[in-house]
């Protein structure tokens, strides 16, 4: 149990976080943001939020989105990976809310394990 502890520990520890201001909101599960100078667009890991053009649950899940994150929200990105996209792939935090889990807890999304 200890090794499995520190395990996690010590892979939290190597995940790149960075502070970040929402620029839009795409769908119920992609933001962009900007980071310095930088402009990135970011697909939350680990959920999967239905389509905007699955009517009507693609646009819940938007707005959603958009009222846990308006635009110039400043927020933490803990970056996990890149997609075939590339778009960043990670967990986005707003002060202490993890948003992945609240869409995931609010039924906006779903748990997607191919991200983690």
């Amino acid at each position: 149990m200890r090794t499995f502890i520190c395990s996690v520990i010590c892979l939290s520890l190597s995940i790149p976080v960075h502070a970040a201001s929402v620029l839009s909101v795409g769908d119920g599960d992609t933001i962009t943001v900007t980071e310095g100078s930088k402009r990135i667009k970011v697909r939350l890991a680990c959920i999967d939020a239905p389509e905007t053009s699955q009517s009507p649950y693609g646009m819940k899940a938007r707005k959603k989105l958009q009222g846990l994150l308006p635009i110039g929200s400043q927020v933490t990105l803990r970056t996990k990976a890149t997609d075939r996209y590339g778009r960043s792939v990670g967990e986005v935090i707003k002060g202490s809310t993890n948003i992945n889990q609240s869409l995931v807890g609010s039924g906006n999304a779903f748990v997607y394990w191919q991200y983690i």
